[in-house]
């Protein structure tokens, strides 16, 4: 009897189960359309999470202000010769370039004259022991060589000088074995003369201190100066008439000195992120270059209303805005890397900002941040515990919570 009575009941036990179990499938099945359902009605779209940079950023034109010198001697009229290339450093007490004689034509030709005569004396004597000139001829040799295989200025001048010089001294051998010696000592005493006299000529001018060379003079570099920055305005920016990206034409008498640690770009600007701005603010320029520098906002000024002057200040590149001085660049105010997300994807409850994740038709609403957004993407992460307790989480709540994940997928707002 009791045998019987407890298969019943293990009997009712079981039908119990099972209807608990269809109960609850029923329900899930039921949620499962209401959803569908609600789809079908609603029609959305999905998007899947990546990693993703964004960014916000303006193009804008600016001025670039620089601490320049220029440099000029007292025969400038006669035209410069470089002697430091343009963009090349030089330190304080190098010559920087020098200013040509102004006979110069004239004695260059007479000294070219003269070495054809020389040249031809010395050819025409076969008295002369070649075993006698043969170092000479290497060390020239050796000379033009290395004037072949470097394109420094500086240098040629210098392999030149050598160059003339040790012909000079071959010349010299020649006419004291040549029975045409007192010949070609004539030539040679002329040629020295003139060389003298071309020399005498020359005004060599030198660094003041160390910095950039530049030979692209636009008279502006003591209108446009650092330091007390309170003089600049749009009104006068734009009365300077320049065209943006237009080269500085190079200067044939002046030469000047940048500081090629630091220059600074001056720019009228409107947006919000502008009205925002303080002195001290770090942003990042980029460059016409596509380079990318670090800079910071040293000087604000309200121009009306809407419009505000900022100067920034950059200590990278500085050597690639010295062809310039109106040029276009990009401000990035902010850029941050993370979960890429349409906006259109975020739902606002007040202060707190959810994503619908759909995982395999599943649903569900699940709290985000939103670090940095812009017209149309967000930059979401996770909240941390402690973050979700401060907006009152309690312990059961942070164990049940559920996180968005990379390549999740998150449901569209129409």
């Amino acid at each position: 009897m009791n045998k019987r009575l407890k298969k019943e009941e293990v009997k009712r036990n079981k039908i119990l189960t099972y209807s608990i179990v269809i109960i609850i499938l029923i329900i899930a099945l039921s949620y499962s359309a209401y959803k569908v359902y609600g789809l079908i009605q609603n029609p959305t779209d999905t998007y899947l999470i990546t990693n993703g940079k964004l960014s916000l950023e303006e193009s804008v034109v600016g001025y670039v202000i620089r601490d320049e010198e220029v440099l000029a001697g007292e025969n400038y009229k006669n035209g410069l010769q470089a002697i430091k290339a343009e963009g090349e450093r030089v330190a304080k007490g190098e010559t920087m370039f020098s200013y040509h004689n102004k006979n110069e034509e004239q004695l260059s030709k007479k000294i070219e004259e003269l070495d054809v005569k020389i040249s031809e004396a010395m050819e025409n004597d076969n008295n002369i022991l070649p075993v006698d000139l043969q170092l000479i001829e290497e060390q020239v040799e050796s000379k033009l060589d290395e004037v072949y295989k470097t394109n420094e200025l500086q240098k040629i001048n210098e392999y030149k000088k050598e160059i003339n010089s040790t012909i000079n001294k071959k010349a010299k051998m020649a006419g004291e074995l040549s029975p045409n010696g007192s010949y070609l000592k004539g030539l040679i005493e002329e040629r020295t003369q003139y060389a003298n006299e071309l020399n005498s000529g020359l005004e060599n001018v030198t660094a003041t201190r160390t910095g950039i060379v530049s030979y692209r003079i636009d008279g502006l570099e003591e209108v446009l100066k650092p330091g007390d920055f309170s003089y600049l305005s749009k009104s006068l920016l734009e009365g300077l008439n320049l065209k943006t990206g237009q080269v500085i034409a190079t200067s044939d008498e002046k030469g000047k000195i940048i500081d090629n640690f630091v220059c600074y770009i001056a720019a009228a600007m409107e947006s919000n992120m502008t009205k925002e701005a303080e002195i001290g603010d770090s942003v990042t320029i980029r460059l016409s270059t596509a380079d990318e520098v670090s800079a910071q906002i040293v000087y604000i000024s309200e121009e009306n209303e809407e419009e505000r002057l900022l100067v920034f200040e950059i200590k990278e590149c500085v050597e690639k805005l010295i062809d310039c001085r109106k040029i276009s660049f990009d401000v990035i105010w902010w850029e941050s890397i993370g979960l890429k997300i349409p906006n259109s994807a975020i739902r606002y409850d007040g202060e707190l900002t959810y994503v619908t994740r759909n995982r395999a038709g599943y649903l569900d609403e699940i709290l985000v941040k939103v670090k940095k957004k812009n017209e149309n993407y967000s930059i979401i992460e996770n909240y941390t515990s402690s973050e979700l307790k401060e907006i009152g989480y309690t312990d059961e709540q942070l164990s049940e919570r559920k996180t968005i994940s990379l390549y999740d997928e998150i449901v569209i707002r129409n």
